[in-house]
């Protein structure tokens, strides 16, 4: 075996031959460490490496290929694809139209803005996203998000419709601002920080309060409370209960619940019969109108749609607030908005992304996104994004491409050319009995399940972000949601783990003391591994862990009438960076065991870390005959000196 040269391979190399020096990385420029740093957070994927040694030409179509994929899939489209994206597009159309109405009624808009809000975005979105498999629209969460954070400005939108429809409007213009700014400048990283804990419970606790709100038309309550906390419905609900509850109204409302949750369930049984439940939305609205119209059931109290503007999507440019106090008010809405509908889509797409095995570029996703919703505000649309629902659906029926999304805008701008005046006598209690099986499917319990079985951190922030919605509002719950996730990530990186380890029997590997029962510790020498970069918020943390360690088995070597400490080696593998802070923190720890006649030995420290401590002169500071490329080699070397007599 090869013999690295230098002061501690000169020191045993008659002797142990197989220790090695832990050498010096060659010295990095700053400003290529910079340039580095800079390209792993912003450009990892490396997005202008198609672009090397391609003519002017070829570079000019890649650069209109990146933000419309259409021109690039679009070579290779063909006839059978375009049968599995008509096939898809029509059978997500008839799930969409009915769940576009019951959803605007959720942003307390009137039914034609949900099914604006399908026409215009998933064109525009079938130019310039790469996912093959969401379906683009209005989505219940988003929905009531922004129907409540607009009635928090605008409380009474009946009264004033005209401010309330430009507040959203403006809202939706700042969502797709925000996303497309985050996908441009790179930015989609922040995102993440959002804990999948934390959507679980922000969208079953979501998927709740949707569904308490649909009380009001499921039961046909007409006083009915704009608060969206468990309590303030419930009681809305049982004041209502001897005179406000209509009856014929509950019959229809219980009777297509049931019926549109059990196709919901053949539809999970038997993948085969998907369509059961995509169909059932709108059969569900075609039946019941038919049977409300004929008989006028809304003589006898039942709530009816009564009315949707016929024709495509007006100019709203003119409506969007460019100027005084609601300008602040719809920037503040559409960023919380639209981070809410990105982390959603983003969701969406990576999940289908992975079934079907294909990347999903996610900053171009959010231009997308973006892209759509700007446009959507100047056509009078609300903040459109992937669902969940419809994108299950689109991927079941075999859809191959985005065209999927132009055949649903097709149908729906029929829709709204020539069917909204059929829609008058559609009883509200259906739309709620559709809102509330489609929502159902946001609560999963299999997922908390697992998050109390992994990780009980995770569960109490899903917990937490969970009641904060329920029993609070939508936005304290989101808050609640992203405070909770700041929180875990200020944690692991303020109190970072630590480990005793041991050696295993007849191996030269050391590992955990209390995940390997048979690993014992060696005489002398403490060997602790810090699982962590090492920086200025956890470094005073570290150092006094290691401590804490060295205090515990000198007194469980006392109580064993045992050898005491003699070495302390620090395993740094795991340790990817160190700081100035970190470093300092070393030093006090290396002056702390001199006092206590120990000596501090590093064993196996990053190219960046090492560089570091020779810099800072710390590798002086304790000797470079103790820093070692293994925790094998340090022990090896220092075992024969804890049995010189002192």
């Amino acid at each position: 075996m090869e013999i690295a040269s230098g002061p501690s391979s000169r020191r045993h190399s008659g002797r142990l031959p197989h220790i090695h020096k832990v050498e010096r990385p060659p010295k990095q420029n700053l400003l290529r460490d910079i340039q580095d740093s800079l390209k792993e957070t912003f450009f990892s994927d490396e997005p202008l490496r198609p672009y090397k040694d391609q003519p002017g030409p070829r570079k000019f179509l890649l650069f209109l290929q990146h933000f419309f994929p259409i021109l690039e899939w679009g070579r290779t489209y063909n006839l059978s694809k375009f049968k599995g994206d008509l096939i898809a597009g029509l059978t997500i159309a008839s799930l969409c139209v009915p769940q576009d109405i019951a959803y605007a009624k959720l942003a307390n808009l009137e039914p034609q803005y949900g099914l604006y809000s399908s026409f215009v975005p998933p064109l525009i979105y079938a130019f310039m996203g790469s996912s093959r498999d969401i379906a683009i629209g209005p989505v219940a969460v988003v929905s009531l998000l922004l129907g409540t954070l607009l009635q928090n400005e605008i409380p009474d939108s009946q009264a004033n419709k005209l401010a309330y429809r430009r507040l959203a409007f403006t809202a939706t213009f700042f969502a797709g601002i925000t996303q497309f700014a985050l996908g441009f400048f790179r930015l989609g990283f922040l995102i993440d920080f959002l804990s999948h804990a934390a959507i679980v419970g922000f969208m079953a606790g979501a998927a709740v309060t949707i569904a308490l709100q649909q009380l009001k038309g499921l039961l046909g309550i007409k006083n009915f409370t704009k608060k969206t906390d468990i309590v303030s419905v419930m009681r809305s609900v049982w004041s209502a209960a001897h005179h406000g509850w209509n009856w014929q109204t509950m019959v229809i409302g219980l009777s297509f619940l049931a019926f549109l949750l059990f196709t919901k369930y053949i539809g999970k049984k038997n993948k085969k019969f998907f369509w059961v439940a995509a169909i059932a939305p709108l059969s569900s609205v075609v039946i019941a109108t038919f049977f409300v119209g004929i008989t006028h059931a809304e003589k006898q109290g039942v709530s009816i749609v009564r009315h949707i503007d016929r024709g495509i999507n007006p100019s709203s440019f003119h409506e969007i607030h460019w100027t005084g106090e609601f300008l602040l008010k719809g920037l503040r809405i559409g960023v919380v908005a639209g981070m809410v509908a990105l982390t959603e889509a983003v969701a969406i797409g990576r999940t289908f992304a992975a079934m079907k095995d294909y990347q999903l570029d996610g900053n171009k996703e959010m231009v997308a996104l973006g892209s759509m919703n700007i446009v959507g505000s100047m056509t009078s649309c609300y903040v459109a994004t992937g669902s969940f629902s419809r994108s299950a659906v689109n991927f079941m029926a075999g859809c191959k491409t985005a065209v999927s999304n132009i055949v649903m805008s097709c149908v729906v701008l029929l829709t709204l050319v020539l069917i909204t005046p059929l829609f008058k006598y559609t009883p509200n209690a259906v739309l709620a009995s559709i809102i509330i099986a489609a929502v159902v499917g946001l609560v999963d319990i299999g997922a908390v399940i697992l998050l109390w079985k992994i990780d009980k951190f995770d569960f109490v922030a899903c917990m937490g972000a969970f009641f904060g919605v329920i029993f609070k509002s939508v936005e304290i719950g989101l808050l609640i949601a992203v405070a909770i996730s700041f929180a875990k990530i200020l944690l692991q990186v303020t109190r970072p783990r630590t480990a005793l380890l041991g050696k295993l029997p007849g191996t030269n590997v050391y590992r955990n003391v209390e995940q390997y029962s048979n690993a014992t510790t060696v005489p002398g020498i403490l060997i602790i591994r810090v699982d962590s970069a090492i920086y200025f918020s956890n470094s005073n943390y570290i150092k006094e862990r290691i401590l804490r360690w060295l205090g515990n088995e000198e007194e469980e070597a006392k109580k064993l009438n045992q050898s005491g400490i003699q070495f302390i080696v620090i395993e740094m593998s795991p340790v990817t960076d160190i700081d100035t802070s970190g470093i300092h923190s070393f030093e006090e720890l290396h002056k702390t065991l001199q006092n206590r006649e120990l000596q501090l030995v590093l064993a196996n420290p990053a190219p960046i870390v090492i560089e570091k401590l020779y810099e800072s002169k710390f590798v002086n500071l304790i000797g470079e005959d103790n820093i070692f490329l293994s925790v094998a080699d340090a022990v090896t070397t220092l075992t024969p000196k804890t049995q010189e007599p002192a």
